[in-house]
């Protein structure tokens, strides 16, 4: 990991209080940011979004999708967990802790589109950072890869209507025509785009394509961190007046991430496939695309919604609980395999 993932959640504090301190010293400044929009897309945030997503997706092989056969049961685990249990699951603790258990301590008028948040948050597969988890833990990197091409295919496709049933289930209004734009906008057009850039790349040569991964990584998590500060100066005065409301936050995507995690790992194992591949269909599972999810969040309900608060939440706990994750799958080699053989 570089020094930007290794320390990922300590910038992530770090933008929380920088965002909310200038938010309360300039707020004209973030109004003025606040009303550049065009068909209710920020401009400023748009632009910083693409240069944290695109990065990310060139990192993607589509054509890597053809491996998939040669690890079905995993692949058939990654699917099961990415698209039927992780969004649903969310969904399920949403109600259970953020409608329910911590009703009385959240604000009520932001108690849909924290449930909102933390829907778009679980149904976007992570993209980029499975990349890292799964080289920490030795992982078949054929299969991080194909795992990851065929996610986001079928992200480019069902990421809206599942987001659509669950926010529904939940009794949230759907607002449809923003959903499909924020698909075209934040998923297919960033997805060619990268793939172009991709293709150019390789044709320079493999030295090329790492050198340039190696210099626009940075770029990506700086256009991240500069997006929070943007999100906290307007979340400001909600988080000085709640300031518990981060924390009650993490605790459904925290359960959802051991949950996930422990659940694709057991299945993997069940099923027999070889431990270099339950670790990174374990850390999938677990992990999300988070850089999406903020954009979505952004795009659907708006800098100051309690939506947009929800995903950041999970970027500030990524880091450190999938390190986690990562340490149990490791030290857990021996009895995985005693157990895979018998």
């Amino acid at each position: 990991m570089n020094l930007f993932e290794r320390y990922l959640s300590l910038w992530v504090a770090f933008c929380i209080i920088a965002g909310v301190a200038l938010g309360q010293f300039f707020p004209a400044l973030f109004q003025v940011i606040g009303g550049m929009e065009i068909a209710q897309v920020n401009l400023p945030v748009g632009l910083l979004i693409w240069v944290m997503i695109i990065p990310m997706l060139v990192k993607v092989d589509f054509s890597a999708l053809h491996q998939v056969k040669q690890h079905w049961r995993g692949i058939g685990v990654t699917l099961f967990v990415n698209w039927a249990v992780k969004p649903f699951s969310m969904a399920l603790l949403g109600w259970i802790f953020i409608r329910w258990l911590f009703a009385p301590y959240l604000p009520a008028a932001q108690l849909d589109s924290y449930i909102a948040g933390l829907i778009l948050l679980a149904a976007a597969p992570c993209t980029a950072m499975v990349f890292v988890w799964s080289r920490l833990t030795k992982g078949d990197p054929l299969f991080t890869l194909s795992q990851v091409a065929l996610n986001d295919t079928i992200m480019i496709f069902a990421f809206a209507p599942l987001v659509g049933l669950l926010l529904g289930m939940s009794a949230i209004v759907v607002p449809w025509d923003t959903l499909f734009i924020s698909v075209g906008l934040y998923i297919v057009l960033p997805v060619l785009l990268a793939q172009v850039w991709r293709k150019q790349l390789l044709r320079q040569g493999q030295h090329a394509f790492d050198l340039a991964m190696e210099r626009i990584g940075p770029v990506s998590i700086a256009a991240l961190l500069l997006t929070l500060v943007l999100l906290f100066a307007f979340q400001g005065k909600a988080i000085l007046q709640q300031p518990l409301v981060i924390a009650l936050l993490a605790v459904p995507i925290l359960i959802q991430v051991l949950f996930n995690s422990a659940l694709a790992y057991w299945l993997n194992r069940r099923l027999g496939e070889k431990h270099n591949v339950a670790c990174p269909s374990a850390l999938i599972g677990a992990s999300n695309f988070f850089e999406l999810a903020v954009a979505a969040a952004i795009s659907l309900f708006g800098f100051e919604s309690g939506a947009a608060l929800a995903t950041v939440v999970g970027v500030l706990i990524e880091v450190p609980v999938m390190l986690l994750v990562v340490k149990v799958v490791n030290q857990s080699k021996n009895w995985y395999e005693q157990e895979s053989m018998q």
